[in-house]
């Protein structure tokens, strides 16, 4: 029977060798191409060629990686990427996703890791697999089932290799390999391996001795003075040199072999349209044949009144990059007052403390300015340039004579703020408003946002007079600014458009009370950043690696063989087949053995509770540890990037990293707080969390008079609910029984049903469905609320919080039943998930603007779910409690009391 194949795709490495290795050419719009049409030729080329049965691409990120924590100059010193192929790998992408094919991109890792992994788990579940790169690297994994295709000259000149072929031609095995890199080192990756060791030398070294570790035990055997005193003097940066080469094969990745399947179902007309865009003949002749009357191909109707003949790139613009203009617009400004339209233009950094403005552009009276921060930056009287930009900066955003319109000013708030200038004249923000309106919207781009509003490719219109021929610098500078260009001459047709739609719909409270003034709040937030203890997260992970070696040994010990606990396949064949214990379900590739699995085998053997700790301490110090020790910024914090317009509930996200989900079910994931510490020792962590505000909500909306009670007379909701569904008196309600009900009642919340209720609470389905029947017995007007709510949703196609937030809900229109379903809980859940983001977000308005009002030095840090974290000077601890209590109970008025439970400690973990 023939293995079932993976094709992994190195894409970072695939797409430079493309570029550098087919001539440059562009479409007739000015875009490079020469890179995207490599890459989907050579792609196509081996599907065609192995016929995979699974396929991935992999992807490098920006974000550091736990290489660069051990080496500071690895990579360093890279050229940076060219714009010209820089700007194909956003298309490829969409391309990818077009065409169904899965991409992996990880924050912390490269995509050698990624493929490693995929490689070691699909070989597992005996997969055969072919890893298409450029990159000598990956020659490290290669085995009897796993072949590294390395592409060599232009993209179809490859080579493939298994492990025979690497000690055929190399003479080392796959896993030697990385030590003869680790003596030779890589200038490519900077890393700096023995000096004096080519690659000759550390070969011949390895084919002797296997491994730098036995090199380095008989140096004083090995023949030459300086190779002998160089490898004795530079060991440690050998052994460095070697795990810095090497591939992880475990990283965190959350996939099934059904996420990855190679799939032609995809919609092909999508790919024609941009083949044709990027005029790849060869390649749309390969889908002459394929859907000529495709379903898909519906003519759209473009709004006349916003006619795409209106645009153009047509303006004169007024540069500011010399101290000259700097002052000259300052003072113009300086008297100026009315509204200012303005664009921001960012560099690529990631990280708060290096992240600035590249380009400003601003439009008032009929003219246009473009401030160039970054030619500014590099003039020579750098400091004089400093002063006098901050000086234009506090004319323009500092001054209550001019209102400001933009776009994503979050990021401005935060880089003004370094300048000690405050961003408080800025009267609508166009990201924000868009986000309410199309809260499922994929991007909120100002030029995406343009192109919706005219429903055209804008591209088109960003550059002239490049038609058949390749782009030289000036002509790439040319078409940038002409898409930065559009981004200002427009907005004002754009702000007309949001603010007329955000009053259509009754949104002006929520955009003006809540949304806008968060802005400010949330870049606040984001500036301050949490402090980090590196020595308790230092100790964090020694105490993890120790508890991960204990519990290894102690699952080996149970079985009585070592075997890879993080394999499926190896852990399936111990749980099932040695210790024959019952199986609960099986996938293609053999037993699953997921967390859902672990849960109903958790009775039957020790081992089960084991497995499930093992795999939670593994995460924690993966995920929790070494990630957050790549996320300390230079001012020992971390700075986290809250989301505004990400959730179609309105809730708040929390990346790089996301501190809205360490796990706390155990100890050891609670201990993670511990490393989250106040600014200074006299400092102190307050924490203030809403107690059951989604079901004071429910109780609120729904005006179910049993429920309310409960709430306004301070009784135990969860108790209450306990003896009216379980029928037993109030005073003997159990804490089991307790526990329950509480999941009775937020499994309501989220539109629980029978399956499972039962499976959370392990009854059987019937006892959940009486349960839930006499819950809805008990408290009537909740099913009322919810049968209402779904009929609306049906009838209007969305639901509404409280402050009147939009969510669409296309699936409960679903022919399918299960997508009805899952539409009919989405608009149970929204109205009661959403108004609680609302009512969080409004306090953290009024809290942050009563500190500030009060001029305390106390300050917020973080939002996660239902609960504010601050920073609290001890002298004004009293006070500040005093302040959040008021303005959290207080923010609005419900039918019920809102109640908030605060605590103090030294770090985040002592407030819990």
């Amino acid at each position: 029977m023939n293995k079932e194949k993976l094709l992994i795709l190195d894409g970072h490495s695939l797409m430079y060798r493309a570029f550098f290795g087919l001539p440059q050419f562009t479409n007739s719009e000015g875009l490079h191409t020469n890179a995207i049409y490599g890459f989907i030729n050579m792609m196509l080329k081996i599907k065609d060629e192995i016929k995979p049965d699974y396929i991935v691409t992999a992807f490098d990120k920006k974000a550091p990686t736990f290489r660069q924590k051990d080496f500071a100059e690895y990579k360093a010193g890279r050229e940076k990427m060219p714009s010209e192929l820089r700007e194909q790998f956003p298309i490829l992408k969409e391309i990818l996703k077009d065409m169904a094919i899965n991409i992996f991109e990880i924050d912390g890792f490269e995509a050698d890791d990624i493929i490693g992994t995929l490689s070691v788990y699909a070989e597992e579940n005996n997969i055969e697999v072919y890893i298409v790169t450029g990159d000598r690297d990956a020659l490290q994994l290669a085995t009897d089932n796993v072949k590294i295709v390395i592409n060599k000259k232009g993209m179809t000149d490859k080579t493939i290799y298994d492990r025979n072929k690497m000690i055929e031609e190399y003479g080392v095995t796959p896993i030697e390999f990385i030590d003869c890199k680790g003596l030779m080192g890589d200038k490519s990756d900077n890393i700096p391996g023995v000096p004096g060791v080519g690659e000759k030398t550390a070969f011949k070294l390895i084919k002797e001795y296997g491994c730098i570790e036995k090199v380095l035990e008989d140096v004083e055997n090995i023949k030459g003075k300086k190779l002998k005193e160089n490898l004795i003097e530079y060991a440690e940066q050998a052994i460095l040199s070697k795990r810095l080469a090497t591939i992880v094969t475990n990283v965190p990745i959350e996939m099934s072999l059904e996420d990855i399947k190679s799939k032609e179902d995809y919609d092909v007309t999508k790919v024609k349209e941009t083949f044709k865009k990027l005029e790849f003949k060869s390649l749309l002749s390969r889908f002459e044949s394929d859907n000529k009357e495709d379903s898909n191909d519906i003519a759209e109707i473009k709004p006349e009144e916003n006619s795409v003949s209106e645009i153009d790139v047509e303006i004169s613009i007024k540069k500011v990059q010399c101290e000259e203009s700097l002052m000259e617009l300052t003072e113009k400004i300086k008297d100026f007052k009315g509204v200012i339209f303005v664009s921001f233009f960012y560099n690529d950094e990631n990280f708060f403390t290096k992240s600035d403005f590249t380009k400003i552009y601003l439009k008032f009276e009929e003219e246009y300015y473009e401030v160039n921060k970054t030619e500014l930056n590099n003039l020579e009287n750098g400091e004089k340039i400093k002063i006098k930009f901050k000086k234009l900066a506090e004319s323009i955003f500092q001054n209550t004579n001019i209102k400001i319109i933009s776009h994503g000013t979050k990021n401005a708030y935060k880089i003004l703020r370094k300048i000690d200038v405050d961003f408080n004249n800025c009267l609508f923000d166009m990201e924000i408003a868009a986000y309410l309106l199309e809260p499922a919207r994929k991007s909120y781009d100002l030029l995406d946002l343009l192109e919706s509003f005219y429903n055209e490719d804008l591209e088109k219109f960003v550059l002239r007079n490049t038609k058949d021929k390749d782009l030289d610098e000036e002509a790439i500078i040319t078409r940038n600014e002409n898409r930065e260009i559009l981004t200002i001459k427009y907005m004002d047709k754009l702000y007309e458009y949001y603010l007329g739609n955000i009053k259509e719909k009754d949104m002006n409270s929520l955009y003006f009370d809540v949304e806008h003034p968060l802005i400010k709040v949330l870049g606040e937030m984001e500036a301050n950043g949490f402090r980090i203890n590196e020595e308790i997260l230092n100790d964090l992970g020694v105490k993890l690696s120790l508890e991960i070696e204990k519990v290894e040994k102690e699952i080996y010990d149970i079985s009585e063989e070592k075997f890879n606990i993080n394999s499926p396949k190896q852990l399936g064949k111990i749980l099932f087949e040695k210790l024959d214990l019952p199986v609960i379900k099986k996938t293609k590739t053999g037993y699953s053995t997921n967390a859902e699995v672990l849960e109903k085998l958790r009775d039957k053997h020790p081992i089960i509770d084991k497995i499930s700790h093992y795999r939670q301490i593994t995460k924690l110090n993966s995920t929790y540890v070494e990630g957050l020790k790549n996320v300390i910024e230079e001012d020992g914090k971390i700075h986290t990037t809250f989301n505004q317009t990400v959730t179609t509930t309105g809730r708040l996200s929390s990346t790089e990293p996301n501190l809205q989900n360490i796990p706390i079910k155990y100890e050891l994931g609670r201990e993670v707080r511990k490393v989250f510490v106040s600014d200074n020792p006299e400092d102190i962590i307050l924490s203030a969390d809403y107690s059951q505000i989604e079901l004071r909500v429910l109780a609120h909306i729904s005006e179910d008079e049993n429920f309310i009670d409960a709430f306004v007379h301070h009784s135990d909701i969860h108790r209450k609910t306990a003896a009216e569904v379980f029928k037993v008196p109030y005073e003997e309600v159990t804490s089991k029984l307790r526990s329950n009900a509480k999941a009775v009642n937020f499994g309501i919340v989220y539109g629980i049903g029978p399956f499972s209720l039962s499976e959370d609470l392990n009854i059987s389905r019937k006892e959940a469905k009486e349960y839930i029947e006499t819950y809805f017995e008990r408290y009537p007007k909740i099913k009322g609320y919810f049968d209402n709510v779904i009929k609306n949703a049906i009838q209007d196609g969305y639901v509404t919080t409280i402050l009147n937030r939009r969510r669409l809900i296309p699936e409960i229109q679903a022919s399918s039943k299960i997508v009805k379903a899952f539409g009919e809980r989405l608009a149970m859940n929204t109205p009661i998930q959403g108004s609680a983001a609302d009512i969080i977000k409004l306090a953290m308005i009024k809290v942050y603007h009563r500190l500030s009002t009060e001029k305390l030095e106390s300050t917020l840090l973080l939002q996660v779910h239902d609960e504010l974290i601050l920073n609290v000077k001890r002298h004004e601890l009293e006070k500040v409690k005093d302040i959040v209590k008021v303005e959290m109970e207080n923010v609005i008025k419900l039918s019920v009391p809102l109640e908030v439970d605060m605590n103090t400690g030294e770090n985040w973990y002592e407030t819990k």
